[in-house]
Protein backbone atom coordinates (compact mmCIF):
# COMPACT_ATOMS: atom_id res chain seq x y z
CA UNK A 1 0.00 0.00 0.00
CA UNK A 2 1.26 3.21 -1.31
CA UNK A 3 0.26 6.79 -0.10
CA UNK A 4 0.41 9.13 -3.31
CA UNK A 5 1.92 12.63 -2.39
CA UNK A 6 -0.12 15.49 -1.38
CA UNK A 7 -3.65 13.30 -1.81
CA UNK A 8 -5.60 11.38 0.49
CA UNK A 9 -5.36 8.57 -2.11
CA UNK A 10 -3.80 5.10 -1.42
CA UNK A 11 -2.58 2.44 -4.45
CA UNK A 12 -3.36 -1.24 -3.23
CA UNK A 13 -3.43 -4.95 -3.34
CA UNK A 14 -5.42 -7.40 -2.43
CA UNK A 15 -3.15 -8.35 0.45
CA UNK A 16 -3.04 -4.75 1.90
CA UNK A 17 -7.51 -5.72 2.98
CA UNK A 18 -6.24 -8.76 4.92
CA UNK A 19 -4.53 -6.04 6.77
CA UNK A 20 -7.92 -4.10 8.40
CA UNK A 21 -5.45 -2.57 11.37
CA UNK A 22 -3.06 -1.74 8.31
CA UNK A 23 -5.30 0.64 6.85
CA UNK A 24 -7.23 1.86 9.82
CA UNK A 25 -3.68 3.11 11.67
CA UNK A 26 -2.93 5.07 7.63
CA UNK A 27 -6.51 6.99 8.74
CA UNK A 28 -8.28 5.73 5.59
CA UNK A 29 -11.48 5.90 5.62
CA UNK A 30 -13.23 4.54 2.40
CA UNK A 31 -11.80 1.93 0.06
CA UNK A 32 -12.82 0.93 -3.61
CA UNK A 33 -12.19 -2.85 -4.38
CA UNK A 34 -11.81 -3.34 -8.08
CA UNK A 35 -10.99 -7.22 -8.69
CA UNK A 36 -13.33 -9.42 -10.35
CA UNK A 37 -11.13 -12.65 -9.42
CA UNK A 38 -10.98 -11.66 -5.37
CA UNK A 39 -13.52 -12.50 -2.68
CA UNK A 40 -14.95 -10.00 -0.84
CA UNK A 41 -12.27 -9.00 1.72
CA UNK A 42 -13.85 -8.64 5.73
CA UNK A 43 -13.56 -4.94 6.88
CA UNK A 44 -14.06 -2.65 9.73
CA UNK A 45 -17.92 -2.00 9.29
CA UNK A 46 -16.92 1.71 9.84
CA UNK A 47 -14.90 1.73 6.82
CA UNK A 48 -16.84 2.68 3.46
CA UNK A 49 -16.27 0.61 0.74
CA UNK A 50 -17.53 -0.22 -2.48
CA UNK A 51 -16.65 -2.67 -4.98
CA UNK A 52 -16.90 -2.69 -8.69
CA UNK A 53 -15.86 -5.68 -10.38
CA UNK A 54 -13.30 -5.03 -12.75
CA UNK A 55 -11.43 -7.00 -16.02
CA UNK A 56 -8.23 -5.91 -17.49
CA UNK A 57 -9.28 -7.32 -20.52
CA UNK A 58 -11.11 -4.10 -21.74
CA UNK A 59 -14.34 -5.57 -21.96
CA UNK A 60 -16.17 -3.54 -18.69
CA UNK A 61 -19.46 -1.79 -19.14
CA UNK A 62 -18.14 1.88 -19.25
CA UNK A 63 -21.17 3.01 -16.42
CA UNK A 64 -19.48 1.02 -14.63
CA UNK A 65 -15.50 2.60 -15.19
CA UNK A 66 -17.42 6.11 -14.94
CA UNK A 67 -19.19 4.91 -11.60
CA UNK A 68 -15.64 3.67 -10.20
CA UNK A 69 -14.06 7.11 -11.69
CA UNK A 70 -16.54 9.21 -9.95
CA UNK A 71 -16.66 7.53 -6.45
CA UNK A 72 -13.04 8.73 -6.40
CA UNK A 73 -13.26 11.50 -7.23
CA UNK A 74 -16.04 12.21 -5.17
CA UNK A 75 -13.23 11.53 -2.33
CA UNK A 76 -11.20 13.45 -3.04
CA UNK A 77 -13.27 16.31 -3.53
CA UNK A 78 -14.61 15.74 -0.34
CA UNK A 79 -11.36 14.97 1.56
CA UNK A 80 -11.96 11.47 2.15
CA UNK A 81 -9.22 9.49 2.85
CA UNK A 82 -9.60 6.85 0.13
CA UNK A 83 -7.72 3.59 -0.60
CA UNK A 84 -8.24 2.01 -4.01
CA UNK A 85 -7.27 -1.39 -4.75
CA UNK A 86 -7.16 -4.73 -7.24
CA UNK A 87 -5.32 -7.96 -7.27
CA UNK A 88 -1.61 -6.81 -7.50
CA UNK A 89 -2.31 -2.89 -7.36
CA UNK A 90 -0.54 -2.24 -10.87
CA UNK A 91 -3.26 -2.37 -13.27
CA UNK A 92 -7.00 -1.57 -11.63
CA UNK A 93 -6.53 0.05 -9.24
CA UNK A 94 -3.65 2.81 -10.78
CA UNK A 95 -6.30 3.75 -13.63
CA UNK A 96 -9.06 3.75 -11.39
CA UNK A 97 -7.18 6.16 -9.44
CA UNK A 98 -5.55 8.12 -11.87
CA UNK A 99 -9.48 8.75 -13.28
CA UNK A 100 -10.29 9.65 -10.09
CA UNK A 101 -7.95 12.26 -9.60
CA UNK A 102 -8.41 13.20 -13.36
CA UNK A 103 -12.27 14.21 -12.56
CA UNK A 104 -11.30 15.86 -9.06
CA UNK A 105 -8.67 17.79 -10.42
CA UNK A 106 -9.66 18.66 -13.98
CA UNK A 107 -6.63 17.24 -15.71
CA UNK A 108 -6.07 15.11 -18.41
CA UNK A 109 -6.26 11.60 -17.78
CA UNK A 110 -2.88 10.59 -19.21
CA UNK A 111 -1.69 13.61 -16.83
CA UNK A 112 -3.42 11.95 -13.82
CA UNK A 113 -1.59 8.95 -14.88
CA UNK A 114 1.82 9.75 -14.42
CA UNK A 115 1.14 11.57 -11.15
CA UNK A 116 -0.51 8.43 -10.06
CA UNK A 117 2.08 6.20 -10.97
CA UNK A 118 4.95 8.46 -10.20
CA UNK A 119 7.39 6.68 -7.24
CA UNK A 120 5.28 3.54 -7.14
CA UNK A 121 4.98 0.06 -9.75
CA UNK A 122 2.73 -0.04 -12.65
CA UNK A 123 1.80 -2.33 -15.15
CA UNK A 124 -1.35 -0.75 -16.83
CA UNK A 125 -3.08 -3.10 -19.05
CA UNK A 126 -3.61 -1.05 -22.27
CA UNK A 127 -7.02 -2.28 -23.07
CA UNK A 128 -8.19 -0.77 -19.74
CA UNK A 129 -6.14 2.29 -20.21
CA UNK A 130 -8.65 2.82 -23.68
CA UNK A 131 -11.26 2.05 -22.30
CA UNK A 132 -11.21 3.85 -18.91
CA UNK A 133 -9.72 7.11 -21.02
CA UNK A 134 -13.13 6.84 -23.36
CA UNK A 135 -15.81 6.37 -20.70
CA UNK A 136 -14.41 9.63 -18.34
CA UNK A 137 -13.17 11.62 -21.50
CA UNK A 138 -16.82 13.21 -21.98
CA UNK A 139 -16.24 14.25 -17.67
CA UNK A 140 -13.27 16.28 -18.54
Amino acid sequence: MRKLVNRALWIGNAGDLREPRMICDAGIESVVELADNEAFAVLPRDLMRCRFPLSDGGENPAWLLQLAARTVAACLEANVPILVCCSAGMSRSVCVAAAGVSLAERISFTQALSLVCDGGPADVSPYLFEQIQQSISSDT
